[in-house]
């Protein structure tokens, strides 16, 4: 475990970061979803410290709106895969330097890296020794593919918040902190809908089939299902009338809008985060890239499909990695295989368009599907207090400073 003395900046003892009583929080997240995270960790630390805590670091527009001035754009640092972090590893480093220079300045209560592994460990590295106390916001998947790195881990941090209620036991063993504070899925819905949402009427007739796609989150994930899923979509299109929507986020929409302009179905491009649950709620099944979509699409009880294709390279050395049999969330924590999944060489137009036929014409497969779905939401922290909550405690008591609101 990290010796950076976490227990040192309780009320009456205010350290680095707490002047005042308004404790400082460095926080790094480097793509939509950990944008998502950091905002709504942001507002429950505010809320736990009675609207002390302040904010610094590198963010998204979700944390930007919660108050942090982010010192460079976190869609910089949104990369994925072996051989991809390798192409920009130049300009990353770069970011790592100027994010670990930035954090020993301005001497934070903590730092709190949230996902970006790639990144966010490399800065940890170069915090060692600074006299803060290093928290991290979502597991590495050690229980998927090199366990060794649970050590490593367990050197460079104080405290690791977990989004799944296996993972703690990968990491207390080696004198980590680890603590389940649920899944970001199951936290209550702070925003309504607003400007861009899908209109709720006039929808298609009762016969139309309304199909979500999800191509991912990321260029390289929407350049290489986008054209697949474009494929599946007209082989579906030859027996049903199809509605498309399409979630998106912001640093790949107008990717995603120009990848669908000419489609022979009607495509809707739904780029407000907020109005994406109410675009999934109304469709009757969906066609989704691996990742932390599905558990949205469980939440709003669409039965889906998922599937996936990276570099090459990238699969080829993840095959000989990997110690699980499923990419996909809900599979593992039901310890079985509810979602099919069709990865590399199984993602192909005609699989992807009779799997989405098949939950099409099978309401039982589709049914079940769905009710083990929830249970596995349940698993992840449903009906319990909101993970961002839990996660703000977490990191209020490692530090030793007692909640005030």
């Amino acid at each position: 475990m990290s010796s950076h003395g976490p227990g040192n900046h309780g009320p009456g003892n205010h350290g680095p970061g707490q002047a005042d009583g308004r404790p400082l929080f460095f926080l790094i997240a480097g793509e939509p979803s950990g944008d998502r995270l950091g905002a709504r960790l942001m507002t429950a630390l505010r809320q736990a410290t009675g609207g002390r805590a302040r904010f610094t670091g590198v963010g998204g527009p979700r944390m930007a709106a919660a108050g942090l001035q982010s010192l460079f754009p976190y869609d910089r640092l949104s990369v994925m895969g072996l051989v991809e972090v390798v192409r920009h590893l130049p300009r990353l480093l770069g970011d790592i330097h100027r994010a670990a220079r930035a954090a020993r300045a301005a001497r934070p209560a903590a730092v709190i890296t949230i996902d970006s592994p790639d990144f966010s460990f490399r800065v940890a590295r170069r915090l060692q020794g600074a006299g803060i106390p290093l928290v991290h916001y979502v597991a590495p998947s050690v229980w998927a593919w090199r366990p060794g790195r649970a050590r490593k881990v367990a050197k460079l941090y104080d405290l690791l918040l977990c989004l799944l209620p296996f993972e703690p036991p990968w990491f207390t063993p080696h004198g980590l902190d680890a603590r389940f504070v649920g899944h970001s899925v199951v936290e209550p819905d702070e925003n309504q809908v607003t400007g861009e949402a899908v209109p709720r009427a006039p929808w298609p007739a009762a016969s139309v089939t309304r199909l979500c796609l999800l191509p991912g989150s990321r260029t390289g994930e929407v350049r290489r299902l986008l054209p697949v899923f474009r494929q599946a979509v007209d082989l579906l299109a030859r027996r049903r009338t199809l509605d498309v929507v399409v979630p998106t986020v912001p640093t790949v929409a107008a990717l995603v809008r120009q990848g669908t302009a000419d489609w022979s179905v009607p495509v809707r491009v739904v780029e407000d985060i907020a109005a994406h649950g109410p675009a999934m709620a109304q469709c009757d099944v969906a066609l989704a890239a691996s990742g932390t979509v599905t558990l949205e699409l469980a939440k709003h009880g669409v039965p889906m499909i998922v599937a996936y294709r990276t570099h090459p390279l990238t699969a080829f050395i993840a095959r000989r990695l990997l110690r699980v049999s499923t990419v996909t969330l809900i599979n593992l924590v039901e310890g079985r295989q509810v979602i099919p999944e069709y990865i590399q060489a199984d993602c192909t137009p005609e699989r992807l368009a009779a799997a989405v036929g098949g939950l099409l014409d099978d309401s039982r497969a589709a049914a079940a599907q769905t009710s083990a779905s929830h249970h596995a939401l349940v698993s992840l922290g449903m009906h319990d207090d909101a993970p961002s909550r839990r996660g703000a405690l977490a990191i209020l008591d490692c530090l030793g400073t007692p909640p005030t609101g």
